[in-house]
């Protein structure tokens, strides 16, 4: 179903979205619909292999910041934040849609991950949120609010999401304990957990395409959400409509999460 006509709910806001690597990525939903309600919006590539595919998107956004981000690198965060501090002076909303796990671990099963690759896993798709956090909280001193989004295979054994699954998890868990501790700043934090969408990182999981037909059986709504159901969710949440929602886990699934 299409949506119309989105109301400026965040006009004169400013976000940062991390994470784009085209145009089917989550965080490229959460940036436009930033967009479309009148947020301006900063977006990072993270590398110049993806700056070709990211670069048109940011031009279509008309972001004013478009930056190289790799969380793994030293120093690039906080030469954006730096960027960011300069150009703009404050922060309204962040968006974490970044996640890695090397490839042998994560199709290789939980039992045979290995220390190294579960500690890469953990740091950029979780502990860079936490990194994140801490450089943008000083910036929201009219208060913001903060999204990491996680999956469903956190709570439930989702077949083939193996090591994902507790990291996404910790993810979870760290979405509530920053909400906690951000509270008292004005600043929101929630955990937004879509159900299956066809982007590039999902492609590295196996059997991706059956977990996709499976959901659209399977949810009461019938069918597949899609990167702007998920972006139009963190648009409301970072609204003052939504100023006293904060440290939840939001499920954009088509009801999925609701079925045993």
């Amino acid at each position: 179903m299409a949506i119309e006509s989105p109301r400026p709910l965040l006009t004169g806001k400013k976000a940062l979205v991390v994470g784009i690597a085209n145009e089917h990525s989550i965080a490229y939903g959460c940036a436009k619909a930033f967009h479309m309600m009148g947020a301006e919006v900063a977006v990072t590539y993270l590398n110049e292999k993806a700056k070709p595919y990211v670069e048109p998107l940011a031009q279509e956004l008309a972001a004013p910041i478009l930056l190289p981000l790799d969380v793994s690198q030293p120093g690039q965060l906080e030469e954006l934040f730096t960027t960011i501090t300069a150009q703009w002076g404050r922060l309204d909303c962040l968006v974490h849609a970044i996640a890695f796990a090397p490839k042998a671990d994560l199709q290789g099963g939980l039992l045979n991950c290995s220390a190294a690759g579960f500690a890469q896993a953990m740091d950029i798709s979780c502990h860079s949120f936490i990194r994140m956090a801490r450089l943008a909280a000083p910036l929201m001193t009219e208060g913001g609010a903060m999204f990491a989004m996680t999956f469903n295979g956190a709570n439930a054994v989702v077949p083939n999401y193996n090591v994902m699954g507790p990291i996404k998890a910790a993810l979870e868990s760290t979405c509530r304990y920053l909400a906690f501790e951000l509270g008292r700043q004005g600043i929101r934090v929630h955990a937004i957990s879509p159900g299956p969408v066809k982007t590039r990182a999902a492609s590295g999981l196996k059997d991706f395409d059956t977990l996709l037909a499976q959901t659209a059986q399977r949810a009461p709504l019938g069918t597949l959400v899609d990167i702007m159901d998920v972006g139009y969710t963190c648009a409301f949440l970072a609204s003052p409509e939504a100023r006293h929602l904060t440290g939840s886990t939001m499920y954009v699934d088509g009801g999925l999460k609701i079925m045993g």
